[in-house]
């Protein structure tokens, strides 16, 4: 019998998109750091074997996706402050007393101007994953408030959090308007404290809706985390979809020896 041989499989992308591909991977390792500028356009002619042609369409490429910043025939230069790590657990307490949602005060300590756009609040049938996560049945419906989460003016998140509706019915989170706090800190005050924060993060191609609300330059990948909370008894309070470029975030998770 004979063993299959392992094969490459050929990157049918076109040469600039494999360039930009490469430089991408650089910014985002740390390899070209904000600040840095790129190799001049000779050196990577020199490098990857390419027309000056070529260069500049993946030049333009990742100007579109704003890592890089600059002019054609003068030097371009990583985009300062573009990559931002994540800190998923920062965000799961309750904020402390008159402060508004930990999420908005953890970008600002890093000194970006943070702010949210609550888009809609609605009862609706959840997607698949989300009601398997609360517990819902077919027939069952759940509270949806969905924002939008920018930095510095730009959208940066898409996020759509669910709850059950025996908990949200006549509460605040049924209220077309924020919630003091978030609702990390409204769901302390009715009696469903934030216990575990399980995430499921993976990366998909945006859909339309996320095309839009986060003003993506192209069909780039982005992380999809499905985050659910559970308060006392292992009981599901919230499940939230958040939907973020792949290009420009990280997401860094910190454990400790169980």
């Amino acid at each position: 019998m004979t063993v299959p041989t392992h094969r490459e499989s050929p990157d049918r992308r076109s040469l600039h998109e494999r360039i930009a591909a490469d430089l991408r991977d650089e910014i985002m390792s740390g390899d070209l750091e904000a600040g840095a500028n790129l190799p001049s356009t000779a050196q990577l002619k020199e490098r990857f074997d390419a027309s000056n042609a070529t260069i500049q369409k993946a030049l333009h490429i990742l100007k579109d996706e704003q890592l890089v910043v600059g002019r054609a025939g003068s030097a371009v230069t990583v985009r300062e402050h573009r990559q931002r790590t994540l800190r998923p657990a920062a965000y799961m307490a309750p904020a402390d007393p008159g402060k508004p949602y930990r999420w908005l005060t953890e970008a600002e300590r890093h000194g970006n101007q943070a702010h949210s756009t609550l888009l809609d609040v609605v009862e609706t049938r959840p997607p698949a994953d989300v009601a398997s996560s609360l517990g819902l049945d077919d027939t069952e419906t759940a509270v949806l408030r969905q924002q939008i989460l920018s930095i510095d003016g730009e959208p940066v998140e898409l996020v759509k959090s669910y709850y059950p509706l025996p908990i949200a019915r006549s509460t605040a989170i049924m209220a077309n308007r924020k919630i003091k706090g978030g609702t990390p800190t409204l769901l302390s005050q009715l009696g469903f404290p934030p216990r575990l924060s399980v995430d499921r993060v993976s990366a998909r191609v945006p859909t339309q809706e996320q095309y839009q609300a986060l003003s993506l330059p192209s069909d780039l990948p982005v992380l999809r985390t499905l985050r659910v909370v559970y308060s006392d008894h292992d009981r599901p309070v919230e499940a939230t979809v958040m939907v973020k470029a792949g290009h420009l975030y990280e997401l860094q998770y910190e454990f400790t020896p169980a």
